[in-house]
């Protein structure tokens, strides 16, 4: 009886030791994803505190709180699920689906664009796109839900970043490893917009009561840079829009059979970085990225008419036609 205990004891001794090997190897796996997706999270950094700007101070952190969940929901109970089964069933359908999330991406910044340039016909624009939105709370509720539409886009990139940056691995250790990096991108990501929104507050807070002289400047230095810092912020995440959906646009060509644009792309950042030697690397990016903007750009102005014109009425009518089926 004692030598079957111990024998028994030695299983659960190795299995617990594979077991802890095997989360090891999950959690190391999804570090290096999430390292893989590190440009998608700059880009979801910067666009999220766009969505606050105009709101009172007191309703800055729900909005946050709600964006987060909505993100955390897109991920894990969405793309999670969804892109382990496309990966096993449909691993061609990803590409489309991506396309579709960079054109996306491109509209929301050229729209942005749009209307910084043309405040009436911009405001315009958004009220047939969004509708009336002119009671505070429905306004809230309309750019909460802006800004979870665009967390998905960027949440499926990051998403399908990490998971074509795993190796082969079994089933529930790659679901695992997806999990971990989509929360603690979550987290990382919305820590950091709560930081940046609520800036002002510690600023003001250390301005008025900190202890040392130093502490107190340190203050009033916050104050007075963090309004321009929100409004790089917005140019830095309009642009990351537009560059994140241009290069999956142009990517996406490749992938279905159409690199001519891709490789003229490529051609152009080698003759840029051969200008300068010294600034080869440098150079070469900077076309790169430039170009990917710039086919962004285009491609989003390309779709506001398409959006406005057919795509919303479109929509309209199917939801009206969708209510009176149903008898509403």
């Amino acid at each position: 009886m004692s030598v079957g205990l111990l024998g028994l004891l030695d299983d659960v001794t190795a299995l617990a030791k594979v077991a802890a090997a095997s989360i090891d190897d999950v959690a190391g796996q999804a570090a290096k994803a999430g390292l893989k997706a590190a440009g998608a999270v700059i880009d979801d950094t910067a666009v999220t505190p766009n969505y606050v700007t105009g709101f009172a101070a007191n309703r800055e952190l729900p909005i946050v709180a709600r964006i987060a969940v909505g993100s955390v929901k897109n991920k894990l109970l969405i793309l999670l699920p969804a892109a382990l089964a496309l990966s096993f069933f449909a691993p061609w359908i990803i590409t489309p689906l991506l396309m579709f999330g960079g054109a996306y991406l491109c509209y929301e910044g050229a729209e942005k664009i749009y209307e910084a340039l043309m405040p009436h016909e911009g405001h315009a624009h958004e009220a047939e796109v969004e509708g009336d939105a002119a009671d505070p709370k429905a306004q809230e509720n309309a750019r909460i839900a802006g800004a979870i539409q665009t967390d998905f886009i960027l949440s499926a990139e990051i998403m399908t970043i990490a998971l074509g940056a795993l190796p082969s691995m079994p089933f529930w250790q790659q679901a695992l490893a997806l999990a971990i990096v989509g929360l603690g991108i979550t987290l990382a990501v919305y820590g950091a917009v709560a930081l940046i929104v609520k800036a002002d507050d510690i600023g003001l807070a250390m301005a008025r009561h900190a202890f040392t002289p130093l502490g107190r400047a340190t203050g009033r230095f916050i104050l007075v840079a963090m309004p321009y810092v929100m409004q790089i912020l917005s140019v830095v995440g309009t642009a990351a829009m537009i560059w994140v959906g241009g290069g999956i646009a142009i990517h996406g060509l490749a992938s279905i059979g159409l690199p001519q644009l891709e490789h003229l792309i490529e051609e152009l950042a080698h003759t840029a970085g051969t200008l300068i030697p010294a600034l080869s690397g440098f150079l070469s990016e900077l076309t790169l990225i430039l170009a990917d903007g710039i086919f962004g750009l285009a491609l989003g102005a390309l779709l506001i008419p398409v959006v406005s014109r057919v795509i919303v009425p479109t929509w309209r009518r199917v939801r009206r036609a969708v209510a009176n089926l149903l008898g509403r």
